[in-house]
């Protein structure tokens, strides 16, 4: 981490306290977690005061922590069932009654002050809410408006008081958010044309599930030493 970035750090601190928490990084990042009921009050600050003067947002993205930790690949053994989430699983939340865990979605924002040639991350999860929702920035860093209308696409998350949240990457028709990691990996629907109707209609997927199995390598005399080749003696 470099002089100024800590330097930024200890005056985050000192203006924010307990608002901001600072996550560990392993890249020399320098990120910060907020509530979302704080957002719009910490990014204000964050371009308006001179000690941070950070007047650029270079990116949004949205993260779907579903599976975070889990490991699917490790294994010792041979498998006739895979490893892949796509052969078990979780179901969708569709009933407006469910709730997600608090920590399962985050949006995450890039920031820069180029006066003082800084870089910021801050991170801001979705709660509980079915849709996940959080404030947009909109109004405090404009270049947010595609990338909140990306996250929104992708990963379902709402952008309250977006001046124009709609889908950027997915067709009209398209069913569900695709980096949502619960997203069928062969999708909802596909698309074909039909030659009667004169137009292209949707229908339910046709593509068969398939069981992805990794390689593994054992342990078993095939890979004994004895059984490699050897150069031969001049």
């Amino acid at each position: 981490m470099t002089t100024s970035h800590e330097t930024l750090a200890a005056r985050l601190e000192a203006r924010f306290g307990d608002i901001v928490c600072r996550v560990p990084s392993t890249c020399g990042e320098l990120t910060y977690e907020v509530g979302k009921e704080d957002l719009l009050e910490v990014g204000t600050a964050l371009r308006d005061e001179s000690d941070f003067g950070i007047d650029q947002l270079i990116d949004v993205c949205g993260v779907d922590y579903l599976t975070y930790g889990e490991v699917e690949w490790t294994t010792n053994t041979a498998t006739d069932s895979g490893f892949s989430r796509g052969v078990e699983r979780k179901p969708v939340i569709l009933d407006e009654s469910d709730t997600f865990n608090p920590r399962r979605f985050a949006v995450v924002y890039h920031l820069m002050s180029v006066a003082n040639n800084t870089r910021l991350r801050l991170r801001v999860f979705t709660g509980d809410g079915n849709p996940p929702i959080v404030p947009s920035v909109v109004a405090i860093w404009n270049s947010a408006n595609w990338f909140e209308r990306e996250a929104f696409d992708m990963f379902g998350i709402l952008f309250e008081g977006h001046p124009d949240l709609r889908r950027i990457m997915t067709d009209y028709g398209f069913i569900g958010h695709p980096f949502r990691k619960d997203f069928p990996l062969s999708g909802n629907v596909e698309v074909s044309y039909d030659a009667d109707k004169g137009r292209v209609v949707y229908q339910p997927v046709s593509i068969e599930d398939r069981t992805l199995v990794p390689r593994v390598i054992r342990n078993d005399n095939r890979y004994s030493a004895d059984l490699k080749d050897t150069a031969k003696d001049g």
